[in-house]
């Protein structure tokens, strides 16, 4: 799901080797739990896409495939195609190959590293591309969009998949602070230019596609709470750095309390978050 990060969050750049290897297996960690929160919104896509593919795809490519949520799913929605995950990250694409084994799926799913940000990798031609919180996150996508449609056989498919809006897990009055803590983030992360993406339609059909209306799917979900709690804490961990300087102090300290391991405010100690979201697919067909 991601060529560096997810939904905006990008890696650090300048960290040393071990601090970008913690980062990258922390992200890791918040993309499984995505996507176990997220697993029916992502087979109501692939249903949809199947409904678009004329014949069952020979060749399926996943850009920026992260953990392999997106890739182990189009392998298990097209039973004979050959799956090829692509991402820059060796800690993604190590977990990408153990999720296969651990599916039985190691024979269809092939791990390729390379940043698309400097090369198309050699995946040779794709009856579909998948491109989920990825597209935003490339230097050039035009560029990219060129590289898809190279590849792609006539009448082939590109699916991309953004989030609409960062995901929400706080009632509005979380019995700390000022109520409206979560909106806050949102407004101020926004600012920053986190999860910013655009109508994708104009640039896929500038790139030669025929681009189908786009498709809205919920994200919502209420599993065992300890799923949502985990993954609450992971995102806010995740977005505590950025918020340092654009968050009111009374604020941070609110988020420090959630974040605290022991405290009973804690998130992790909490049984009334939930997990909402959104996400619009686009279709585009190559000619």
């Amino acid at each position: 799901m991601t060529q560096h990060s997810h939904a905006g969050v990008h890696a650090a750049v300048h960290a040393g080797h071990d601090d970008g290897h913690r980062l990258e297996e922390g992200l890791a960690q918040m993309l499984d739990l995505d996507a176990e929160l997220s697993g029916s919104a992502l087979n109501e896509v692939t249903a949809w896409i199947a409904e678009q593919v004329a014949a069952g795809p020979r060749t399926v490519v996943d850009l920026g495939a992260g953990t392999g949520t997106g890739s182990l799913a189009l392998a298990r929605r097209f039973s004979a195609a050959r799956v090829v995950a692509v991402d820059r990250s060796a800690v993604m694409l190590d977990r990408v190959r153990a999720a296969a084994r651990g599916q039985g799926l190691e024979g269809r799913v092939q791990a390729v590293q390379a940043d698309l940000d400097v090369a198309w990798p050699a995946v040779g031609a794709a009856d579909l591309v998948w491109a989920s919180s990825f597209l935003h996150e490339v230097a050039d996508p035009g560029a990219v969009l060129a590289g898809v449609r190279a590849a792609l056989r006539p009448g082939g498919l590109l699916v991309v998949v953004e989030m609409d809006a960062l995901p929400r897990f706080l009632p509005d009055d979380i019995g700390l602070g000022r109520p409206g803590l979560e909106s806050r983030c949102h407004r101020a992360l926004a600012d920053a230019g986190w999860n910013a993406h655009p109508d994708w339609r104009p640039l896929l059909e500038h790139a030669g596609f025929e681009v189908l209306a786009p498709r809205t799917v919920s994200t919502g979900a209420s599993p065992a709470p300890s799923a949502t709690a985990r993954y609450a804490a992971a995102w806010f961990a995740r977005m505590r750095p950025a918020l340092q300087d654009r968050l009111a102090s009374k604020d941070l300290d609110v988020l420090d309390r959630l974040l605290a391991q022991n405290a009973p405010e804690a998130l992790l100690n909490r049984r009334n978050l939930s997990f909402q979201g959104s996400r619009t697919v686009w279709a585009a067909r190559r000619p």
